[in-house]
């Protein structure tokens, strides 16, 4: 849900707006309006060296220093120290890659006297050093010319020719030779040992770059905050406004009257553009953010996390549809929780892999073989998905059920939104749609299942059919000429009818994302029961696993990229489209340290 916001408007003389502040940045539950980017000098110079210190801290975790390395403590100051670290790192690295591959070329020629080429070229013979690819090089050369082939592979040949030859491929004399670049590299390599040292030292003052980092933000967004400050009464008082979570109103009140300061509070409106905040329990949570992929709703619009959370995992765990697919989701989310860049999504993927385990199971697939056969299923097979439902895949039809219950899930919220912002009879078409599309769905559902009976149905069919046509031709808009109405509500009839059955079909997808991945399993279980064949070969076994292994591990990853994508899809377009979402609001960034 969205967190209900207070408005404080702070007056003050000019001058004191720092220690207010200041203030409020040590309480760190107030967002001030300000700008997130730099509006001065003063402030670029200081994003500048924020993005100076994200690169040093980059520099030193990415910079690979051998286990059992013996730091040395290095003195002074970290910045400078670190910045001249990496370029020695970087030099050096370079530098013993550039001289590795010479070697690996000079050693192809041997050991040679450069003296005795330059004495041969001063006596007119000089040695040519060629390089060619197999194709051009023409044997019949080592008999026109006094050639030398010194190397061959695959694809080049190396050759020397004495004389003067005009043949192509021809490269710079060598200026030394393998002796001693091998030499060269030896001093570099032993220098590097130094510099990895010292890079050792360094990688231990990271935390001390991370928290002048974590300073400087804190610097930044405080000063970024005093300039927002609205000068007044000819500079002699500023104005600045604020936003907090009314939940926090007593905490903050009672820290403004202890710090003397003129403030007024007021329920903040949409006209405001506060920022949101969102509150969901701690499942929820989880899916917050898939919300800020999209973005943060409007002040008077509504959190979608809830109905993301329910249908994204439902729609993930359908497209995957495999329970051990979802006991190996469990075991990488549990795995994500020691690496520090993950670990605060490795909940979300528990939580996915949960629901992949529970939903496979009811379609009776473990890593894509079917188990309602198994022996000790079978007291509890009526749990399963039946595989026809109505004469059609049962996967397929609950796709289709679950679609249309998203769909009509959204229509019900946009009702609900548009009545609440703009009360009851501006939104009656609206409720026209409404009532036809998801009264009619309900009514239809309860005849199938034999609730209502024929001539009831009829009777509630056409009273929503006429309540609905009022709504949809008649009263879409009270201001406006009627006839007006009905044009415009012929047009949204052509636009719902066609929209609304693309929007069905769209969910589908569901069910082919998951039949690809099963069948896709399938292919691979039986290649690897090919190989193994009877299985009483021991060796034959070894194959068996590395196929089932890699073939399963690849399409784990690639059905949870599809079970990712599309739901995200079915969620952002098909949800949001039919629910009326605006992702128009800014975060809640309270001025913290």
């Amino acid at each position: 849900m969205i967190n209900p916001m207070t408005k404080y408007s702070f007056i003050l003389l000019n001058g004191e707006q720092d220690a207010l502040l200041e203030s409020l940045q040590e309480l760190g539950l107030v967002d001030i309006t300000r700008s997130t980017k730099a509006l001065d000098d003063q402030s670029q110079k200081m994003v500048a060296d924020i993005e100076l210190l994200s690169g040093l801290i980059k520099g030193l975790e990415k910079a690979e220093v051998p286990e059992g390395t013996e730091p040395e403590h290095i003195d002074g100051d970290i910045v400078r120290l670190a910045g001249g670290m990496i370029m020695r790192y970087s030099d050096d690295t370079t530098d013993m890659q550039f001289l590795r591959n010479e070697l690996k070329e000079r050693r192809i020629w041997g050991s040679f006297n450069p003296e005795i080429l330059a004495q041969l070229a001063e006596a007119g013979v000089p040695i040519h050093f060629h390089k060619l690819s197999n194709k051009q090089f023409k044997p019949e050369w080592e008999q026109e010319y006094v050639l030398s082939v010194v190397h061959k592979d695959k694809a080049n040949t190396w050759f020397v020719v004495a004389g003067e030859d005009g043949l192509p491929g021809e490269i710079p004399t060598p200026e030394t030779d393998a002796a001693q670049l091998e030499i060269e590299l030896q001093e570099k390599e032993k220098h590097f040992q130094k510099v990895l040292c010292r890079m050792a030292g360094a990688k231990e003052r990271i935390p001390e770059l991370e928290q002048k980092k974590a300073d400087l933000v804190s610097q930044l967004d405080l000063y970024l905050a005093g300039l927002s400050a609205v000068p007044a009464a000819e500079n002699t008082i500023v104005t600045l406004v604020g936003y907090a979570p009314v939940e926090d109103d007593e905490a903050i009140c009672a820290a403004l009257d202890e710090a003397d300061v003129f403030y007024l509070k007021e329920e903040a409106v949409v006209e405001d553009n506060p920022p949101i905040k969102l509150k969901n329990n701690w499942f929820v949570k989880q899916f917050e953010v898939l919300t800020d992929m999209y973005g943060r709703p409007a002040y008077n619009g509504f959190d979608p996390t809830p109905f993301i959370s329910v249908f994204f995992l439902l729609f993930f765990a359908f497209c995957m549809g495999d329970c051990g697919y979802g006991l190996v989701l469990i075991l990488i989310g549990l795995l994500l929780r020691k690496v520090d860049s993950f670990k605060d999504l490795a909940p979300l993927v528990v939580i996915l892999g949960i629901g992949t385990t529970v939903i496979g199971f009811l379609f009776h697939t473990f890593f894509s073989i079917d188990i309602a056969n198994w022996e000790i299923f079978q007291p509890i097979k009526w749990i399963f998905l039946p595989a026809k439902i109505g004469g059609y895949d049962g996967t397929m039809v609950l796709a289709l059920i679950i679609g249309i219950i998203h769909l009509c899930l959204a229509m019900c919220v946009k009702t609900y939104q548009e009545t609440r912002n703009k009360g009851f009879m501006n939104a009656l078409g609206t409720w026209g749609w409404t009532l036809l599309i998801v009264g009619g769905t309900a009514v239809a559902t309860l005849f199938l299942l034999g609730v209502l009976d024929k001539d009831l149905t009829k009777i509630i069919v056409i009273v929503l059919g006429i309540v609905s046509a009022l709504g949809i031709f008649v009263f879409n808009d009270l201001q406006r000429n009627k006839l007006a109405n009905v044009g415009v509500g012929l047009w949204n009839t052509y636009n719902t009818v066609t929209g609304l059955l693309g929007d069905v079909l769209s969910y589908l997808r569901l069910y082919a994302l998951g039949l690809a991945g099963a069948m896709l399993g399938m292919a691979f279980n039986n290649i690897g029961a090919m190989v193994l064949g009877d299985g009483k070969s021991a060796l034959l076994w070894i194959p068996f696993f590395l196929i089932v292994l890699i073939g399963h591990t690849l399409n784990v990853a690639m059905c949870a990229l599809g079970a990712f994508v599309h739901p995200l899809r079915l969620n952002f377009l098909e949800f949001f489209k039919n629910s009326g979402y605006e992702a128009n609001g800014r975060n809640f960034h309270p001025l913290s340290k």
